[in-house]
């Protein structure tokens, strides 16, 4: 008996995986599953990553802990398409990038974004082509702070569509300081300027992610905001006051940028009711038109120089303007654009952050997405690909899918992700 066992010891190995890919399956907890760290163990990973992202969105429990030791094999290749000379129909097929209009709808309906990026560029590539449609217009704002190969990767891939454009004035982002609401502003004039007609734009940051397609956005615009801004937000509760005093940038240990607030606050120009609110809005073009040419929207501006967090006041007070083009009056924290899981709404608005916290902002583990995947929201925030990659990949993976069922044109084979392989990850503990 003992040389039949010598004779089959593969056939042992094979059996031990099968006994791990039923273990997952049957939602075995961590404690079970762990694997000998004196020994090369082999993961049943199964096909990668779209069987392990389906049991991910479903919440099984046994899910993040066979995510954390099924890695893809491959090396990312993103950053290499970018930064190897090549032409640019080769950079968009292989970026996988959609150059047709899907519907006639969207093609008549076209969007502006405007996207402020830092770092993370390979999450950056993977929000634009998420939210890439030809008919849409696109405003990169690349902070002073980003690497040079960064800034020269993105401008490759904005040299290959019209629609695509770097922000002529960069700014160093300071963090609640003047300098990203300024970011927006100078996008916003580019965009008054092009030649795109557009109806309504969006801003986005690099570590944002779209829940919804582009037609779905089309249709949560026309269906309730139609001819109408969306900036969430309430009158500036009297608690937060010292927030929104003057204050200077500055610079922290770091190295990165911030505003410290002082004890005084001014008072606003034309006697305005200051609302407090989101930094993240969905505005018409003649709303735009307004901000850059309005009165009370210019000396709002100026007064925002000095202001903590100035992006969180300005859209949404203006946009309560009764003159104001689209403005809505009485609309409070209406409007889903952005999901996030902020520390303060831990066991009221949401369970927990699955991942961490930066700056009581979740940034979301394997764990968040049956929640992410839930949420009525257009967008969601925050992520850090560096720090686990396949929440990413499997949002984007079923983002795209949900695209391609919706389009009413044929589809061409390389706007469909790369598709799934079967392997085993070899493990070295």
């Amino acid at each position: 008996m003992s040389q039949l066992r010598a004779t089959k010891s593969g056939l042992l190995v094979s059996a031990v995986i099968c006994v791990f890919v039923f273990l997952y399956l049957r939602n075995t907890p961590p404690e079970e599953a762990e694997v000998e760290p004196t020994y090369t163990a082999v993961v049943e990973c199964g096909f990668y990553p779209d069987e392990l992202c389906s049991a991910l969105f479903e919440g099984k429990e046994a899910a993040p802990q066979i995510a954390s030791l099924c890695k893809t094999p491959r090396a990312s290749e993103m950053l290499a398409y970018l930064r190897a000379p090549g032409k640019c129909s080769r950079i968009s097929r292989r970026l996988r990038f959609i150059t047709t209009a899907l519907s006639a709808e969207e093609g008549n309906f076209s969007l502006a974004y405007i996207i402020t990026v830092h770092e993370e560029l390979v999450m950056f590539v993977q929000l634009l082509r998420a939210i890439y449609a030809p008919q849409n217009v696109y405003c990169i704002h690349f902070d002073n702070k980003a690497p040079r190969r960064n800034k020269v990767a993105v401008q490759t891939l904005a040299n290959c569509f019209e629609n695509i454009f770097i922000s002529s004035r960069r700014q160093e982002v300071a963090y609640a300081g003047f300098t990203r609401l300024q970011a927006d502003i100078n996008c916003m004039k580019s965009l008054a300027h092009s030649e795109f007609q557009w109806n309504y734009v969006i801003n986005l940051c690099g570590q944002d992610f779209p829940i919804k397609t582009n037609k779905e956005i089309i249709h949560y615009i026309r269906s309730k905001w139609n001819g109408k801004n969306i900036t969430p937000g309430l009158i500036q509760p009297a608690n937060t006051k010292p927030k929104t005093a003057q204050g200077h940038p500055k610079s922290s240990p770091e190295g990165s940028s911030y505003v410290s607030p002082n004890e005084r606050f001014k008072e606003p120009p034309h006697n305005l009711t200051i609302y407090f609110g989101s930094a993240y809005y969905v505005l018409t073009r003649k709303f735009v038109e307004f901000v850059l040419t309005d009165i009370h929207a210019k000396d709002m501006l100026q007064w925002s120089k000095d202001i903590h967090c100035p992006e969180q006041h300005y859209w949404v007070t203006l946009n309560r303007l009764k003159d104001a083009p689209g403005a809505t009056l009485d609309a409070g924290w209406e409007g889903n654009i952005r999901a996030m899981k902020w520390r303060t709404e831990e066991g009221s608005i949401h369970d927990e952050c699955k991942g961490h916290y930066v700056q009581d902002a979740c940034v979301y583990g394997l764990g968040d997405l049956p929640w992410i995947i839930r949420s009525p929201s257009l967008f969601v925030n925050k992520f850090e690909p560096s720090t686990d990659p396949l929440v990413v990949t499997c949002l984007e993976r079923q983002h795209r899918l949900k695209v391609l069922r919706e389009a009413e044109v044929p589809v061409e084979p390389h706007w469909h992700f790369q598709q799934e392989s079967y392997f085993n990850m070899k493990l070295k503990h």
